[in-house]
């Protein structure tokens, strides 16, 4: 076999994110000079890996871990254990000024997305400053970027120049949406990105992600405590249980198939409507 096309075939099999055995764990501390008398393992071995443009889906009861895992991967959170890759390079050896780099290519979207987004800032700011930061665009053209985002993400003209509290739920998740796609990331890390909002508003954000990947090939790290949504969004899904991963299957082999009892008592616990065979990209309407 020739030897460049030896190495891209290598190249084509590494995934974009490896999580090798990522162990995360935090003191509990006690009495009056609150000494750290035990550690809690939030994540105990946990691994996986996801390729370019696919979702994986991280499923699992609150308090499980999941969100733990995500903010890992990100180093907002240290770890106590284990590696994380991007591209086949450790993300937790890399200097400050490599981290500011990898920021281009991995982003996260927060739960809550009120408590995402500066309130003192005007949402042009707050979706304009990664590409500022970054150097991507100033002046005319950084305004023109930013009209841009908001426009893909289904906000108005205009909407750069009003403030986050002036928006409903909905519009507040799709500015921050905006916000992670401004770079162009390869990863983003979508953290029970609908949980707090209405059910028609959830569709709404479900279907504006799968049609943004679709053009920008991003893959996603989407973690959530709701099945159905799992269900709809994910190629394939991993099922977290007390900081381990219990199951990770494609996704209609393991909603078909599941072999561990947590798996199936999730299951279970959705109504069997939420998971029929419906296209995975139903058209909703507009925000009110």
């Amino acid at each position: 076999m020739d030897p460049q096309r030896r190495h891209a075939d290598d190249v084509d099999d590494v995934p974009l994110l490896e999580v090798r055995h990522l162990c995360t764990s935090f003191p509990r501390r006690s009495g009056v000079l609150a000494r750290i008398t035990d550690w809690v393992r939030a994540v105990d071995d946990v691994s996986f890996t996801i390729r370019e443009g696919e979702t994986l889906g991280l499923v699992g009861e609150s308090g499980c871990g999941k969100t733990t895992v995500g903010r890992t991967l990100l180093r907002l959170i240290r770890p106590s254990g284990g590696d994380v890759l991007f591209r086949g390079r450790s993300v937790f050896d890399r200097s400050r000024k490599q981290m500011q780099r990898l920021r281009r290519e991995m982003q996260i979207i927060f739960q809550d997305p009120a408590g995402s987004l500066n309130p003192r800032l005007r949402v042009g700011t707050i979706v304009g400053e990664p590409l500022l930061v970054h150097g991507f665009a100033r002046g005319r053209n950084l305004r023109a970027r930013v009209d841009d985002l908001l426009r893909r993400c289904g906000l108005w003209r205009g909407a750069a120049d009003r403030y986050p509290h002036e928006f409903s739920g909905g519009q507040r998740q799709r500015i921050a949406i905006a916000r992670a796609i401004a770079l162009r990331p390869k990863l983003i890390i979508c953290d029970e990105p609908t949980s707090a909002l209405d059910v028609s508003i959830q569709s709404q954000i479900l279907n504006l992600l799968q049609d943004l990947q679709e053009e920008f090939g991003m893959a996603y790290l989407f973690i959530s405590h709701d099945m159905a949504v799992i269900y709809h969004m994910c190629d394939r899904i991993a099922v977290m249980c007390d900081g381990r991963i219990v199951e990770l299957a494609q996704r209609d082999r393991l909603i078909d198939n599941p072999t561990h009892e947590y798996t199936r008592r999730l299951l279970a616990a959705v109504p069997e409507l939420a998971l029929s065979r419906a296209p995975r990209s139903a058209p909703a309407p507009a925000d009110g």
